[in-house]
């Protein structure tokens, strides 16, 4: 049956919503992430096929668990398996019904979801395998849409996901919450995978958009859920603040030409004040545990000075003297080249063009070299400083080493600026 597309919406945003809690619940039941996976996407099908005949559930929640529960007990008796995990998998389904006990578990439900997230960023897989599997189990995208995301095929994306479910069989990855050191290192890379995400949305390394908004609201979606799920973690929070405010821009970024355009030059009316206020609520209650004595990390700091951003009516009332002294608590909390040219940027706002290359000549000659952002930042600040033609070869260096077509094609105009200027 033809699925109409106010069904095809409806089912997509209630997998979209539900998928995390259905895979972590069928993974906690089976201890088989491989399984639980296809067990889910069976129910995803039935609804597909059931939902344009019979109307969305009120609960689709319950509907997908309780589809998804059933194939599993058919999955296990066919293979054979012992009664008692079969009456584990059917306890609390009514088989002549679908009432399940999903509304009166919901603790137990946010936790599972809260153990995939850990369990997708388990220390055996690599960071890229890593992000593949949050947005597959977590984020529920499909393989093609993760594929388009980080611009690779999507049999290759395929592979990547399949060995990754294959080395966490393998290393007999355990469903359950490390604790201790493990749990702070584990959380982490939960943190840095969903930031690597975001990241890879907001400016894209490669390909012909400037961004990839859907990675962007996946990431911050995925940030929110996060901080739901481990409210006393100042970095979660942190974390979710930067996307928020970060992410408040997306609509902004971009002319109505589909032109690139730096936050300077942004139209900030077309911000997005809920989640301007969705950040900044976040840093506040990331603030009180800090006034308590949490320690604070990078995520926080970064927070910070996005919120400096966020709570300037303009470009010009922006402090960036207070952006500058953040910068250098954040070099010493977290020292790197990146830092240090972002450091770069905001001193060259707050003191001069001459205190920003000052620093950009501080950093080792070979420091980001396959990277554009050393050699458009400093273009930037020459510009800044009139040196004109000093800052057009910057430009011109710096789309050369772009694979991002959106910025080469900035970066070109701004050569051709100061070329002429």
């Amino acid at each position: 049956m033809p699925v109409d597309v106010a069904s095809a919406e409806a089912i997509t945003a209630a997998w979209r919503a539900e998928s995390a809690r259905l895979v972590g619940a069928l993974t906690r039941m089976t201890r088989d992430v491989d399984l639980a996976e296809d067990l889910a996407q069976d129910a995803l099908v039935a609804a597909l096929e059931q939902w344009p005949a019979t109307g969305v559930p009120d609960n689709p929640a319950a509907w997908l668990m309780t589809a998804a529960k059933r194939r599993g007990i058919d999955h296990l008796r066919r293979a054979d398996s012992l009664r008692g995990k079969t009456e584990e998998l059917g306890h609390a389904l009514t088989l002549g019904g679908v009432q399940m006990d999903l509304d009166d578990q919901v603790d137990q439900i946010e936790d599972d979801v809260l153990r995939l997230i850990f369990l997708t960023c388990h220390p055996v897989l690599t960071p890229e395998s890593r992000a593949a599997l949050t947005l597959r189990l977590v984020g529920g995208l499909s393989t093609a849409e993760i594929a388009r995301g980080f611009l690779v095929a999507e049999k290759a994306m395929g592979q990547r996901i399949s060995r990754a479910k294959r080395t966490l069989a393998e290393a007999r990855a355990e469903f359950e919450l490390p604790t201790g050191a493990e749990r702070v290192a584990r959380l982490d890379d939960v943190m840095a995978v969903i930031y690597l995400i975001f990241n890879e949305g907001y400016a894209a390394t490669a390909g012909e958009d400037w961004m990839r908004t859907d990675l962007v609201a996946e990431a911050t979606r995925l940030a929110r859920m996060l901080s739901a799920l481990a409210p006393d973690e100042v970095e979660v929070l942190g974390l979710q603040a930067l996307l928020e405010l970060q992410g408040s821009r997306i609509a902004a970024r971009v002319s109505d030409d589909g032109e690139p355009v730096l936050l300077e030059a942004q139209d900030r009316t077309r911000w997005d004040e809920l989640m301007i206020r969705r950040g900044l609520a976040a840093l506040r209650a990331a603030e009180t545990l800090a006034a308590r004595g949490t320690p604070v990390g990078t995520y926080f700091l970064q927070a910070s000075i996005a919120a400096q951003h966020a709570r300037a009516a303009s470009a010009g009332e922006t402090d960036w003297r207070r952006i500058a002294r953040l910068y250098d608590v954040l070099a010493q909390a977290a020292p790197g080249p990146v830092v240090e040219v972002n450091r770069a940027v905001a001193h060259g706002r707050a003191l001069g063009a001459a205190a920003g290359l000052a620093i950009l000549d501080a950093l080792a000659p070979d420091a980001l070299a396959e990277s554009p952002l050393v050699a458009s930042v400093r273009g930037d600040l020459l510009e800044r400083a009139g040196r004109h033609a000093e800052a057009a070869a910057c430009f011109e260096e710096a789309a050369r080493l772009t694979r991002n077509a959106g910025e080469r094609t900035l970066l070109e105009r701004r050569a051709a600026d100061n070329r002429s200027g």
